[in-house]
């Protein structure tokens, strides 16, 4: 029967870490499955202010104990792999009538990228030392991928919230494994934001909190990009403003450590510009097969089509793209879908044409749900003062 006590845990360590090289990831380190505790205030504070998206695991205690996920578990592997901080260099391209995917959803989606990583290591431990129990998270997991890493030694925790790492900037994906091997943990890296406050003054709708390191996620664009809910006029607005149709990157490209970095060296991160940032009035005309023929293999497509169209629709109104005006139109007289017709409302709304207050008295006529009719009369009053 072989025991722990046979196998000297730095060399296992280092051929780990070799092996990880042969996988192209880009950094990998090792803490301890000791719970999080300096997370527990945070994640409650979180909670009771009303700051959490709703997309993380609900138990906090799961977010704070590994064991809960992994009874046995001894330490977490953390890895980071790198992605494009620069869009692809091609000729340049009229960018009005365009939207845009943040850089997290350049790509094969990295989900998928990351689990294959961390499944290789999976297996070359087990052949390391038959009998271990290891456990895969990538983004869905119960843990904070940006707690691991920081511990692990990959990079800090900035003021955005974002783990920055020293060689690739806040531009990178994480995961982690968690082994019943014990493994020698590595030590936190010991760096911080200093004064810098350019992620607080560019984040559109005031997310990060002058404290630092706290975001109201609720209040993020790229949560809002994905709230299925009802949104207020200023978070359409800024939807609209910034063009992003999935995501936002605002608060990482002023960021002073990604200043110099590109990360544009993994395939499977390299992207098509018409699939980054789509030709809105194209994109409006997908059928569902054709959306996910073209885009399913993106992380930004997880949310669905519905979501994206909608901010389309509010980019299209913002903008002003006099060519929209026919697409918009039939979206609101016939889609069958009341939200995305109350966003072709708002959004015709914004245009202010002569013919904008005829347009939208000509579809309340036909229209039966009340959202939707609530929409139009208040794009009607706001047309009415410009007529």
């Amino acid at each position: 029967m072989i025991s722990l006590s046979d196998f000297d845990f730095q060399k296992i360590k280092e051929k780990i870490i070799a092996k990880s090289k042969e996988l192209k990831i880009d950094k990998i380190g090792f803490t301890t499955a000791e719970p999080f505790n300096e997370s527990e205030k945070i994640l409650l504070d979180y909670r009771n202010k009303g700051y959490s998206s709703g997309f993380e695991e609900k138990d906090i205690k799961k977010r704070i104990y590994p064991q809960l996920s992994l009874p046995e578990a001894q330490s977490i592997i953390a890895i980071a792999m790198a992605y494009p901080a620069k869009e692809p260099s091609l000729e340049q391209k009229d960018v009005s009538g365009r939207g845009e995917f943040c850089r997290a959803s350049w790509g094969m989606d990295y989900h998928r990228v990351l689990k294959e990583k961390l499944s290789a290591i999976d297996q070359f431990i087990k052949e390391l030392v038959p009998g271990t129990e290891n456990l895969i998270m990538v983004d869905t997991g119960a843990l904070s991928d940006r707690a691991v890493a920081a511990r692990a030694g990959l990079g800090w925790i900035g003021k955005n919230g974002s783990l920055i790492t020293p060689e690739f900037g806040s531009f990178v994906y994480l995961g982690e494994l968690l082994t019943t091997l014990p493994l020698p943990a590595d030590k936190p890296l010991e760096r911080e934001c200093g004064n810098c406050s350019s992620c607080f003054k560019v984040c559109p709708l005031g997310a990060i909190l002058p404290e630092g390191k706290i975001i109201d996620c609720r209040k993020c664009l790229a949560f809002q990009t994905l709230n299925k809910g009802q949104l207020t006029n200023t978070v359409k607005e800024k939807i609209g403003e910034n063009k992003y149709i999935y995501g936002c990157d605002l608060c990482q490209l002023v960021c002073p450590h990604n200043n110099k970095v590109t990360n544009n060296w993994h395939d499977e991160f390299k992207s098509d510009y018409e699939l980054i940032k789509p030709d809105l009035k194209g994109f409006l005309k997908l059928s569902n097969r054709e959306f996910k023929e073209k885009y399913g293999q993106m992380a930004g497509s997880w949310r669905g089509k519905k979501v994206l169209e909608r901010n389309a629709i509010f980019i299209l109104g913002k903008h002003r793209d006099e060519e929209a005006i026919p697409l918009l139109k039939e979206i609101l007289f016939s889609d069958p879908r009341p939200d995305i017709r109350s966003a072709a409302a708002w959004s015709i709304g914004n245009f202010q044409r002569d013919d904008t207050e005829r347009i939208l008295k000509e579809a309340l006529k036909n229209e039966k749900d009340a959202e939707v009719k609530k929409e139009i009369n208040n794009q009607i009053l706001k047309a009415a003062k410009f007529s």
